[in-house]
């Protein structure tokens, strides 16, 4: 009798489906109970006020109509579940052995989604990459020395995915842990690594990389990155000849092409205090216009914008520059603009103490000469209220607003309701220019022209400050003002960088020590959100030319930035 029943609502079920009845209901993530075979119901024709008569026919082989339904494998990831397009009339498998395709991992012919995953760690740590082969080893339980041997964080379907490329975990080399909870398990741990979907990444993990290589890269190749897992629907070829033309109905695949589309994400690069002026622009003169950034120039060419405080205004009649002179009044050559061109600046932070130097015609002129070239600017304009505006765009679907202000005078920078200068930070009015735009759907970039300091840690008053901004809804706050880097903070999933420290300017150890070293953020965006960020340090050369540090320099930068973080490196 039981059997009988459940036959019956079988029936029931896949008449709504397949019928052409008035009344429907729609269940098109059913799950199949039963491996009993549904069969054709006949109908006596309903009038206005008689409920259809359902009778059974005789159960045939000949009779039976097919049922497409789905089992989805361990290894799925959920971003994968949640990107599935199945066509109406797909069921959902209650076992395995129910299911007429499967979605899994694939090795062998097209895959229909190749799934990217990224070697990470918590933010403050020293480690930039590891190899392929000593992934490999620490996988399969090997001892590695690579994060004291600690086992790798994986979520349930992470290991199971990794599993097919690697092939079984060894012994302890894993644990796992619900994908909800991983970063904050890593963070709690001294040392920890993790492997983590692409679509998982968030602002507090490093991405390592592997053999060199990043899902953070702008040339990323799905062919060389060893981190990527095909996954695909497997079942007779009849079967999947049938979903294929049902997607093909639908006009849209079942599965999506990739977690990580180049055509969803965005890079922009902040940087820290140019002037191009005494001793730096001396060596310009001396050793071509574009000696600055020789050592560092694959670095600022690698992203989609490019950030440049520009803290001087150009001048034609700015004098020849003196590398002793002790004047703290700047200009500079128009002609030093190529430097800015070179490097493929296109977002110029105009916040600077000394944009008003030699008079605010030349601030204008500055601002002609940024447009000629097409670059965009903030937070200088002709009157108080062009100087406050952000700017806006839009790139690979990420819409951004830059704005920017100077607190700290003096007096002639700052724009008035009638004369061009720098914008004069009004906090009230940042914040809820911010909640407006973030509302609109754009990702803000903060950046202050603050109260200088040669120390790491930001006065209680800066922090105040840079979080209001963040409260606010943006997702970086830059400090443009440090001649020495300055701690970092994450807060409400954005990241705070209170200075970067100089980019081209001559301050080689003086007036205090640090100001040689300098950090340049590396922010990635994807999809509408702040993904991450990556560290580039450099050292100056020469009073005009920051270089690469060396691994020893770089460790030295992040011991100490990480100190004074809180993060307790």
């Amino acid at each position: 009798m039981h059997k009988q029943l459940n036959i019956i609502a079988r029936t029931i079920l896949l008449i709504t489906l397949l019928s052409g009845c008035t009344t429907q209901v729609v269940q098109p993530q059913a799950t199949l109970t039963s491996t009993s075979s549904p069969v054709p119901l006949k109908t006596s024709a309903p009038t206005a006020t008689q409920v259809p008569t359902l009778i059974l026919p005789t159960i045939t082989s000949t009779s039976t109509p097919p049922v497409m339904a789905y089992w989805l494998a361990d290894s799925v990831p959920e971003g994968l579940k949640n990107g599935l397009k199945l066509p109406s009339g797909v069921l959902a498998a209650a076992q395995p052995g129910q299911a007429t395709f499967r979605v899994e991992p694939v090795k062998q012919g097209a895959p229909q989604a190749r799934w990217v995953f990224a070697l990470v760690t918590p933010f403050p740590t020293y480690t930039d990459g590891v190899s392929l082969k000593d992934l490999q080893r620490a996988w399969q339980g090997q001892k590695t020395d690579l994060f004291e041997n600690q086992p790798i964080l994986v979520s349930p379907s992470t290991r199971a995915a990794i599993t097919t490329l690697f092939g079984d975990p060894g012994a302890n080399a894993l644990q796992v842990v619900d994908a909800n909870q991983i970063v904050d398990t890593a963070w709690s741990s001294k040392v920890a690594w993790a492997i983590v979907p692409f679509e998982d990444l968030e602002p507090r993990w490093k991405v390592l990389t592997v053999d060199g290589l990043s899902p953070y890269d702008r040339a990323f190749d799905l062919d060389k990155y060893p981190l990527v897992v095909s996954f695909g629907l497997t079942g007779s070829p009849a079967v999947l000849a049938e979903v294929s033309d049902l997607a093909a109905r639908n006009n849209q695949p079942v599965l999506p092409a990739s977690n990580r589309d180049p055509n969803k994400m965005t890079t922009i690069i902040m940087t820290g205090v140019t002037a191009l002026v005494r001793a730096t622009a001396d060596r310009m003169e001396k050793k071509g216009i574009n000696y600055p950034a020789q050592d560092i120039i694959s670095w600022l060419r690698d992203t989609d914008f490019l950030h440049i405080s520009n803290e001087i205004s150009f001048d034609p009649k700015c004098p020849p520059p003196n590398a002793s002179d002790p004047s703290l009044f700047f200009c500079s050559n128009p002609k030093y603009i190529g430097l800015l061109e070179t490097i493929h600046a296109n977002i110029i932070d105009m916040t600077g103490n000394h944009m008003n130097d030699y008079g605010r015609e030349w601030l204008l002129y500055t601002m002609d000469l940024y447009k000629q070239k097409g670059m965009m600017y903030y937070a200088s304009g002709v009157n108080a209220a062009a100087a406050r505006a952000p700017i806006t765009f839009e790139h690979n679907g990420n819409k951004f607003a830059f704005m920017g202000c100077n607190p700290s005078g003096p007096q002639h920078v700052w724009a008035t309701e009638t004369e061009a200068g720098a914008s004069k930070c009004d906090y009230p009015w940042m914040m809820d220019q911010i909640r407006q735009l973030k509302a609109q759907g754009y990702l803000v970039i903060v950046s202050f022209q603050y109260y200088e300091s040669y120390d790491p840690l930001p006065s209680p008053q800066q922090k105040a400050d840079f979080r209001q901004m963040v409260e606010a809804g943006a997702v970086i706050v830059s400090g443009s003002q440090a001649h020495r880097p300055q701690a970092m903070e994450f807060m409400n999933g954005s990241f705070i960088h209170y200075g970067l420290g100089n980019l081209f300017f001559d301050q080689m150890d003086t007036p205090y020590t640090g100001t040689r070293t300098e950090y340049i953020d590396r922010h990635v965006f994807y999809d509408g959100r702040y993904l991450g960020t990556v560290l580039m340090t450099a050292m100056l050369e020469d009073y005009a030319k920051p270089r690469p540090t060396t691994p020893a320099e770089r460790k030295a930068m992040l011991a100490e930035s990480f100190k004074v973080s809180g993060w307790g490196q």
